[in-house]
């Protein structure tokens, strides 16, 4: 008996919609594999981004509350020195310091005259220090048409009536006079007081208080900096300089300062 032919089978056309339906499924993969790639933790891209930016000088916190991203260590450690020194002159038992020691590059001006963005540079290093250690209520910033104003506040480096600097604010202190001598401008230091009068046989008035206070921070400046002694001024105000009211506990607080002022080059012009 002969065995029945099976019909030829015809050919399948449509097979190349399985290789394609592969290939979506691989290309499908491929793009949910980038997705997750690109899908970074936002918060920790933005703390990284902060802290590179105060490593290098540069500071977006504008908040006084804010601290810094990174911890960091002690810029310099300060040895520890007698608690009465004489006012003027400073002690030579002053704890070691010196430009190479400090927290922040130098100036982009070298030696140079530093202008209004070199201002804002060094203001800016200067906040991001103050952040990252939490000392943004001993010292206070501005530009004015004088130059940059650095403001010592009492509290963080002066006892009340006393012009010796505490051992606690020379970190800061050589923080602040590393960023403003990298550049050639004049240095005034100027002592302020509020109008609560002091009579002692060291500090007869305000005066000789306010004076003794700038002497002894630009003699630091001097000896520590080795800042050419032509580009320093010191001079006492007493009460008579004030920036807020001497009527409120907080406005005298403001009111007691020594300041340390980089003069600009038109200011310099008008300067004794």
């Amino acid at each position: 008996m002969a065995l029945k032919k099976e019909p030829e089978k015809h050919a399948n056309h449509e097979r190349w919609l399985v290789s394609y339906g592969d290939f979506l499924t691989l290309l499908f993969a491929v793009f949910v594999a980038l997705y997750a790639m690109g899908q970074t933790d936002k918060k920790k891209s933005e703390e990284l981004m902060q802290s590179l930016r105060e490593s290098f000088g540069y500071s977006t916190l504008a908040s006084a509350g804010q601290k810094g991203v990174l911890p960091a260590e002690d810029i310099r450690i300060i040895p520890a020195i007698k608690p009465e020194m004489a006012v003027v002159p400073m002690s030579s038992k002053m704890p070691p310091a010196g430009p190479k020691q400090g927290g922040l590059e130098k100036g982009r001006g070298g030696k140079g005259k530093a202008e209004e963005r070199e201002f804002k540079e060094i203001m800016s290093s200067i906040e991001a220090y103050l952040i990252k250690h939490g000392a943004q209520d001993k010292v206070s910033l501005s530009i004015t048409r004088r130059g940059l104003v650095v403001s010592l506040k009492e509290a963080g480096f002066f006892n009340s009536g006393s012009a010796v600097i505490k051992p606690t604010g020379y970190q800061t202190l050589n923080t602040i006079i590393e960023a403003m001598t990298q550049y050639s401008n004049p240095l005034r230091v100027e002592g302020h007081t509020d109008t609560i009068p002091i009579s002692t046989a060291q500090f007869p008035s305000n005066w000789e208080l306010s004076g003794a206070r700038a002497t002894n921070v630009l003699h630091y400046m001097m000896k520590t900096y080795q800042v050419d002694p032509k580009n320093l001024s010191a001079t006492g105000y007493g009460e008579f300089r004030p920036v807020a009211e001497n009527t409120t506990g907080e406005g005298r607080a403001k009111n007691r300062r020594v300041d340390i002022v980089l003069l600009s080059s038109g200011a310099e012009q008008g300067e004794p």
